[in-house]
């Protein structure tokens, strides 16, 4: 069942994990980037410095569960596009928002529960779009 590396699209694999770098940069700089600091309680603190972890690490990031969603709707023979819209909607609340809300939920994030509802929209969207890609793209 999971024998499809060779079945996958590798080019909408790049495709979608590019969408969604854009997409987290435009979303997490632009469009909530000052409740972002207010989520992690750092509004009187500086920004800390750019690093290429901090770069480059939501790249490789978004990269790996584009590439596992991409083996699943193969394993899974996603094919229509409703069904990707499905797929999208079940990664993306299923295991990404889920698991933002789990890391957030701890001493940590002083404003966990808002910090995840900052995070939930990008997760669910990219991942929307992402299987999107890689199904239009099969």
């Amino acid at each position: 069942m999971f024998n499809v590396l060779a079945d996958v699209n590798w080019l909408s694999v790049l495709l979608a994990a590019i969408v969604s770098f854009i997409v987290a940069g435009v979303y997490f700089a632009v469009i909530v980037a000052k409740p972002y600091v207010v989520a992690l309680g750092r509004q009187d603190v500086p920004a800390p410095a750019s690093s290429p972890l901090t770069n480059f690490g939501p790249l490789v990031c978004v990269a790996v569960t584009t590439v596992t969603s991409a083996v699943l709707i193969e394993a899974l023979d996603v094919t229509g596009l409703g069904d990707a819209v499905a797929f999208g909607l079940i990664v993306g609340i299923g295991y990404l928002t889920a698991m933002t809300f789990q890391i957030a939920i701890n001493p940590n994030f002083p404003r966990p529960l808002f910090y995840g509802a900052l995070n939930a929209p990008f997760f669910i969207v990219t991942s929307v779009l992402s299987a999107l890609l890689i199904v239009a793209m099969r």
